[in-house]
């Protein structure tokens, strides 16, 4: 990419993110909870780890792992993270990310495809760092991957742009009822930078195709989404996948919160039908609405606290803006939800 085309990135990604508190010295999320990821989380090599999943790292997890780091403005942190994602899961020809990093496997990457989300979470991370912190070699590995997104996993099927979540496995000439989806990967809030980063109006269309699948999606008696998605024709439950409303599923709506248009509505009719009587989400058995385990720890139920505050005023209560969550994935989506809070809602702190 020449340097004139990275100047132009970084001035259109600047106004992406001028009036972000990630942008200031303070950031987003605060040092004291980056600290304590950090110390249950990161590994000194720069891998975050899965501690709910036999200590495995994942591109998910350093997609992650690098937009808290910026959110946090810990520049030291974000390139001792991208040092091992460019190193250790960039190895791929078509340069989208491995997903699995195993520590005790030799080689250690033990599945050599990709997962769109982290894909999409790397780039994303890496342009909002590059245009911040003025790196231009964050910002052309951004739009290196974008492309490579766009070239491989963004593609119209039916008449839909559509994401794949992975470039192998998952499309019309690979599955009898494919194409097959998993809403949970599409990221609204990176489309918007993946346009810049990328032109293209397919990211577009791929946001609102994905909403309008999205309200489509009305499966079983709670009318939730399953994690995986056949589009073969209507959209309906894939096949060889248990039909539930998933781990995967659960981060919906703090997404749709976070995307840059107002998607409250279908937020909090998705996480109104996810949550138990006791305030408490849940994994449900999409066939007879069943649940089939409740989630109590305050990261899965963040999202119901910000919506009270959104809708009713309600403050979140001290306790839940705590980082108390001990597993990686929870304790991930509560630091987004606060992140989330501290820029757009502060009143309800």
């Amino acid at each position: 990419m020449t340097r004139s085309k990275l100047v132009t990135l970084l001035v259109a990604m600047s106004l992406i993110i001028s009036a972000s508190p990630a942008a200031s010295e303070q950031g987003s999320v605060s040092a004291g909870f980056w600290e304590s990821y950090k110390t249950r989380f990161l590994d000194k090599t720069g891998r975050i780890i899965d501690n709910g999943n036999g200590g495995i790292s994942h591109s998910e997890g350093q997609g992650y792992g690098l937009l808290l780091a910026f959110l946090a403005n810990s520049p030291a942190d974000f390139e001792q993270l991208w040092t091992f994602t460019r190193t250790e899961l960039l190895i791929r020809a078509d340069g989208l990310a491995a997903w699995k990093w195993d520590p005790n496997a030799k080689p250690h990457v033990t599945d050599l495809n990709n997962a769109s989300d982290g894909d999409l979470l790397i780039a994303y991370a890496l342009a909002m760092a590059g245009a911040a912190w003025d790196r231009q070699d964050y910002l052309g590995a951004a739009a290196a991957i974008a492309r490579s997104i766009l070239d491989k996993l963004v593609v119209e099927r039916g008449g839909r742009i559509i994401l794949l979540p992975a470039a192998e496995g998952f499309d019309t000439d690979e599955r009898a009822d494919g194409p097959v989806i998993n809403p949970s990967y599409w990221i609204y809030e990176a489309f918007p930078v993946m346009e810049i980063l990328a032109p293209s109006d397919r990211w577009k269309r791929l946001q609102e195709d994905g909403l309008a699948l999205l309200s489509m999606m009305r499966f079983g008696p709670r009318n939730l989404p399953s994690e995986w998605v056949s589009l073969a024709r209507q959209p309906k439950p894939a096949e060889g996948f248990p039909i539930e409303y998933g781990y995967n599923a659960i981060r919906i709506p703090l997404y749709l919160l976070r995307a840059p248009l107002d998607r409250r509505q279908l937020a909090q009719q998705l996480q109104k039908n996810a949550t138990l009587e006791d305030g408490q989400v849940g994994i449900f058995d999409l066939s007879s609405g069943d649940v089939k385990e409740p989630l109590d720890d305050p990261g899965y139920r963040f999202v119901n606290h910000i919506l009270a505050c959104v809708e009713a005023g309600t403050s979140v209560p001290a306790a839940e803006q705590e980082l108390s969550s001990e597993l990686y994935y929870p304790a991930t989506l509560h630091l987004l939800g606060l992140a989330y809070v501290v820029e757009k809602h502060p009143s309800c702190l």
